[in-house]
């Protein structure tokens, strides 16, 4: 099992934390809450989804530059890392003094991803790779819609075998992230 701990907890974690792993749902919060931690804290925000998985025209890197890129960047002394791909566990949670999972309901990641469509449709948002133009489509909502039952197994799975020991907190709202920033001094 997860080395789950309370809000307080990762709260007092964050003040202290070199290196922090952000990981969830599409459209749960995950590059709003890195760059937040990374305002507030000086760590290098590294959005996985604009600096690796993805090349303009949504092409995606192949498993093995992704690979050999991210265990570059998880060398760095400071960062807020978010991106969820399980398969990269591996070389992210043992450099990871703290993970942060916005485990949302699917509807409100639903909801996040129709937002960010409709306030960046035909444009790249910030987090994104160049030249990826903001999409929603019925295979990005069909990968939301399962999350919980394709991908959370493999992440509790991946938290279990590469970081036993890093600490875990789950979110259920964005209330919770909020509260989060709040309690460990950083601005909401």
């Amino acid at each position: 099992m997860p080395n789950y701990i309370s809000l307080t907890e990762a709260a007092a974690k964050l003040q202290t934390a070199y290196r922090v792993l952000i990981i969830g749902c599409s459209g749960s919060g995950k590059t709003t809450l890195g760059r937040a931690i990374s305002d507030a804290f000086g760590l290098r925000c590294i959005p996985l989804d604009q600096e690796v998985l993805w090349q303009s025209g949504w092409v995606e890197r192949s498993d093995a530059e992704q690979y050999s890129m991210i265990a570059k960047l998880v060398q760095e002394d400071r960062w807020v890392m978010d991106g969820t791909n399980p398969k990269t566990f591996d070389l992210r949670l043992p450099r990871a003094d703290l993970v942060l999972w916005p485990r949302l309901p699917r509807l409100a990641c639903i909801s996040g991803v129709t937002r960010r469509w409709l306030k960046y449709r035909g444009q790249t948002r910030p987090g994104m790779a160049q030249g990826c133009p903001e999409k929603l489509d019925a295979e990005f909502l069909h990968f939301i819609w399962t999350f919980e039952q394709t991908v959370s197994p493999r992440i509790i799975e991946g938290l279990d075998t590469h970081g036993p020991d890093v600490p875990v907190l789950v979110f259920r709202s964005r209330k919770e992230m909020t509260d989060l920033l709040a309690l460990s001094g950083a601005p909401a």
